[in-house]
């Protein structure tokens, strides 16, 4: 068995006694420029761990929040390897912020998955989601990240049977990612005690951290899941925040920076309130 990454594992021992605070962003918001900026100001804003989303054209589990953000990111010419270049950059002013790619395998096979593993830990990736690798088809992948030090992190669902739940546990590292909702990013209301039967079935096979995501859109909802995981992930409001800083400062007539900055700034003091509430 591969160690575990070192930088995932002391994020958590830090939070030890409260829930961390995952926060995704789709990489090369809100600019490819502005990108590492916005990394070190969600961390300035209580992030521990940092999850790039990848762009792709074929987002099968993303809500239409992020999918306008990958397309954006496309537009600006963000692939793989540019964002990849993102997390270097961010790795030059921190080094102990944990970076978890989340996207597809389409690019890492385009890639290959020996070069893409050498490629992101150069440049300081801490752990790799791949949507739609199922684990018991990943094992040697795994295995090539967990002898980089990258953790392999598996998405489970309310419909995740125990029999996938065993699966997942064998080879994930780092933290689980339980889908708190069926259906896309960003959607529908969640039920904070189901979330807390899936989350005691889950651990009976699962040593790593739980962290929980999909469908937490305020301070009051995070709070609740909370007190159950280990981890709360936010993504599609964290996006949207952005989004709609950038269009009111588009509308005030301001330049490109001017516009990165507000959305930058926007995206911190939104997370502020969700890790005020966490604490």
């Amino acid at each position: 068995m591969n160690a575990s990454n070192p930088r995932i594992k002391a994020a958590f021992a830090k939070t030890a006694g409260r829930t961390a605070l995952i926060p995704y962003v789709t990489a090369g918001e809100p600019s490819i420029a502005a990108a590492p900026l916005l990394m070190h100001a969600l961390v300035k804003a209580g992030a521990d761990i940092i999850e790039l989303g990848v762009p792709f054209s074929d987002p099968m589990a993303d809500g239409p929040v992020i999918q306008r953000a990958g397309d954006r990111a496309i537009k600006r010419g963000v692939g793989l390897r540019k964002v990849l270049e993102i997390v270097a950059q961010f790795r030059k002013q921190d080094t102990t912020t944990p970076v978890v790619l989340m996207g597809y395998a389409n690019p890492i096979e385009r890639m290959g998955q020996a070069e893409f593993v050498a490629a992101a830990a150069e440049a300081g990736v801490d752990g790799v989601l791949v949507v739609d690798y199922p684990p018991e088809e990943v094992v040697e992948f795994a295995d090539q990240l967990g002898k980089a030090l990258i953790d392999p992190i598996f998405l489970l669902a309310p419909t995740s049977t125990e029999e996938r739940i065993k699966k997942v546990a064998k080879v994930a590292r780092g933290y689980v990612y339980y889908v708190s909702l069926k259906g896309v990013t960003g959607a529908g209301n969640i039920d904070t005690v189901d979330v807390a039967q899936r989350l005691a079935e889950i651990r009976k096979h699962v040593s790593v951290p739980v962290g929980v995501g999909f469908g937490i859109r305020d301070a009051d909802s995070a709070k609740r899941l909370g007190e159950h995981a280990d981890a709360v992930v936010i993504g599609s409001k964290l996006i949207e925040t952005m989004e709609q800083a950038c269009v009111q400062a588009q509308q005030a007539g301001q330049e490109s920076g001017q516009v990165d900055a507000a959305a930058i700034k926007a995206a911190a003091d939104w997370l502020g309130t969700i890790h005020q509430a966490l604490l």
